[in-house]
């Protein structure tokens, strides 16, 4: 291998893998052949890891952590520590001595961690995880930190806190590094334009705009708060105009008043409402009076507001009177309608006026600029965490990424590992999230695993996933799609599991051994059932049809008596006979297998190897080539190495349920002992009879028992 750095390799899984035992190890990863490496990529989703470690390390942000990835991050925090062998004990600390300031990036890191311990208010020669985490506590009051926001904190002159403040109220913030509320570049342009717009805006109306001086605003609104209604009654004067037949029709109906009388009419003022706004005629004229009362607040104000200032004298409303009034709002509404600034208008234009006035702006975009400035400074403190991570995490996993070591350490759990389920007297402890079920159905055979699909779904949190749980040891009569089971998340919340899919491999070579006889079994009680079930089918269909057909005997008419047949001696000494001779033809045979004596077990070996053989091979061959990596690549992983799980390995993943010995004397429902005398005496007299046989026939002579005369 053509390597400057001297690697140092183990056997794992039953596989040949590089050993991570040192920082340098560490710093080194970059000239690690990638064709060594046993994952080439990860998914950043679906791992039980920290979800902080993995966004950093996935640096492009694409979804995969790939080994260039991993490489940056190790060659990274090696160039900035002095004793690189502190990565391998996933402490959450580090002295500040550790940081190598001989380096640019080491000196500013060192710098940064100081300057957090001051922030706190601690006094310490190292730095936690825990202290660069909160960045709130960190900068918490702090004028300014790098992020480009200000707050009120930030400012010391009394005119720009108040521009801040403002510009909070009314256009909102962003939230500082410290935790409060500020304002950027972008947001302070933002506000002063709207404050010079709005200002602009409303210093352009003249007299000209205004027809009715200051009520004209008010008056506006009058007029559009009735000009549906007025416009609905001079459509209805019209109408009635051109036929006066449809006066009732267009007016309020003398029924709907007689519905709603026997109402509580202060109820019904939508209803009311409905009806015109006074009662349509054929002269087109709105009268001021007998105004609908839902509409007669309204009317009030549109009178004293227009109608008063425009018809002094008049008692009714013309159409031609009506649109002129409302032409002389065109120019007043062009102008509303051209608002800007409208984000600041609840400041009011007094003190829209003052901050202009005040002129702020520039002061607080000189308070930015200080923030900016220390940008540098800031993210530097970014790094510390950043720093604090990598030493708490990386180690941990390299070891899950470059060689699986967690995965084959029992007291750990790899990364891929979800949880524990637990079905049929059994803990099935590798189990995996599934992210693409089709991927998977495609892959899993090519595992060689037992794999038992599962729906999972948390009654506490709403939560569900499916997984992959691989099952390694015990039998699998029981097992069955629709099954329900238990699975418990690595944090230990439950999920109610439904077996989806299960995909059949030899799970032991013992399974195998027995597989062929419980297939043999199986197929014999189906065909006994089934042969049972017709038979039964066709005697109850015979004995309805017979019962159908018969016919009842009369009450006079005597049975005959069943004639009483002579007992026939040479017929029973016939069957004898040829029982005599069956037995001892079978005798015969028997005899002969026993000569020699192991003949019978070397026959009984014989089928065992003929029957089981095939069976336990297969399973033998495809137990030690068992494979972890398709079901991995089929959610996203890219292994780039076989992640074997043989037999002995396999065993540790599924526990099956020990019971101890119980006495059975105190329960009732127990199965009661029989008694083992009718099977003895049974097969006493079997031997007897085949013992009998043997010796009448002269198949004894070997032990010293001629055949008898």
């Amino acid at each position: 291998m053509d390597t400057k750095y001297l690697w140092k390799f183990c056997s794992l899984g039953g596989v040949s893998r590089v050993r991570i035992s040192s920082g340098e190890d560490i710093a080194h990863l970059g000239e690690l052949d990638q064709k060594l490496w046993t994952t080439l990529s990860c998914p950043v989703e679906g791992l039980e890891f920290n979800r902080e470690f993995l966004s950093l390390m996935d640096s492009d942000k694409d979804g995969k952590i790939r080994v260039h990835e991993v490489v940056q991050a190790s060659e990274w925090i090696c160039s900035v520590l002095k004793d690189k062998d502190i990565l391998l004990d996933g402490g959450s600390d580090i002295a500040l001595s550790n940081i190598d300031s001989n380096s640019p990036t080491g000196s500013r890191l060192a710098a940064s961690a100081a300057q957090i311990l001051r922030n706190l208010g601690k006094e310490s020669d190292k730095i936690s995880l825990a202290d660069s985490t909160d960045s709130v506590a960190i900068f918490s009051g702090t004028r300014f930190n790098g992020d480009g926001i200000v707050c009120e904190l930030s400012a010391d002159d009394p005119a720009q806190k108040k521009a801040i403040a403002a510009c909070l109220a009314t256009l909102g913030g962003k939230t500082d590094r410290s935790g409060a509320q500020g304002i950027d570049k972008a947001l302070l342009d933002d506000f002063y334009a709207q404050l010079q717009a709005y200002s602009s805006w409303r210093k352009s109306v003249n007299p000209e705009l205004l027809p009715y001086g200051a009520n004209t605003d008010k008056a506006l609104c009058a007029c559009e708060k009735l000009s549906a209604k007025i416009n609905d009654f001079f459509v209805r004067c019209s109408l009635i105009a051109f036929n006066a037949d449809a006066a009732a029709q267009l007016d309020t109906s003398l029924s709907a008043i007689s519905a709603a009388a026997g109402q509580d009419l202060s109820q019904c003022n939508e209803a009311i409402a409905a009806s015109p706004l006074a009662r349509p005629n054929k002269e087109g004229v709105l009268p001021f009076s007998g105004i609908n009362p839902a509409w007669q607040a309204d009317w009030d104000a549109l009178k004293s507001l227009v109608l008063d200032v425009e018809l002094p004298d008049a008692e009714q409303l013309k159409r031609e009177e009506w649109q002129k009034i409302l032409a002389k709002f065109d120019s007043y509404r062009a102008w509303k309608n051209a608002k800007a600034g409208a984000g600041v208008e609840s400041l009011g234009l007094e003190t829209i006026d003052e901050l202009l006035a005040e002129n702020a702006k520039a002061g607080i975009e000189s308070l930015i600029g200080q923030d900016l400035a220390l940008s540098d400074e800031a993210n530097s403190i970014d790094d510390v965490h950043k720093l604090l991570l990598l030493r708490r995490y990386l180690y941990e996993f390299l070891d899950n990424y470059v060689i699986f070591g967690a995965f084959y350490d029992k007291a750990r759990k790899s990364v891929f590992e979800a949880g524990k389920l637990y079905i049929d007297q059994r803990c099935l402890d590798l189990c995996i999230r599934v992210s693409d079920m089709g991927k998977h159905s495609d892959m899993a055979s090519q595992s060689g695993m037992y794999i038992i699909y599962c729906n999972c779904t948390s009654k506490k949190t709403g939560k569900s996933l499916t997984i992959a749980a691989i099952l390694t040891d015990g039998d699998v009569d029981n097992l069955r799609v629709g099954m329900n089971a238990v699975f418990y998340d690595r944090d230990g919340l439950d999920y109610d599991a439904v077996v989806t899919k299960i995909v059949d491999n030899p799970i032991s070579v013992r399974q195998a051994f027995w597989l062929p006889y419980k297939k043999v079994a199986r197929t014999i009680t189906e065909r006994i059932n089934k042969s049972a079930a017709e038979k039964e089918s066709k005697i109850s269909s015979q004995l309805t049809s017979a019962a159908a057909k018969a016919e009842l005997p009369k009450a006079d008419a005597a049975a005959p008596a069943a004639a009483k047949q002579p007992f026939d001696i040479a017929k029973f000494a016939g069957i004898f006979a040829a029982l005599g001779m069956g037995v001892g033809m079978i005798a015969s045979a028997l005899a002969a297998l026993v000569k020699p004596w192991y003949m019978p077990l070397i026959v009984l070996f014989v089928l065992v190897v003929i029957i089981s053989g095939p069976s336990m091979f297969i399973a033998w061959n495809k137990l030690r080539k068992r494979n972890l990596g398709p079901i991995l690549n089929a959610n996203g992983w890219a292994i780039n190495s076989v992640v074997l799980v043989n037999a002995l390995f396999g065993s540790t993943l599924t526990s099956l349920a020990r019971y101890p010995k119980v006495l059975r004397a105190g329960d009732p429902y127990a199965p009661k002992k029989k008694s083992p005398w009718p099977w003895i005496v049974s097969i006493i007299i079997i031997l007897a009879i085949v013992f009998l046989a043997l010796w009448l026939t002269g198949n004894m002579a070997w032990a010293g028992l001629p055949k008898p005369l």
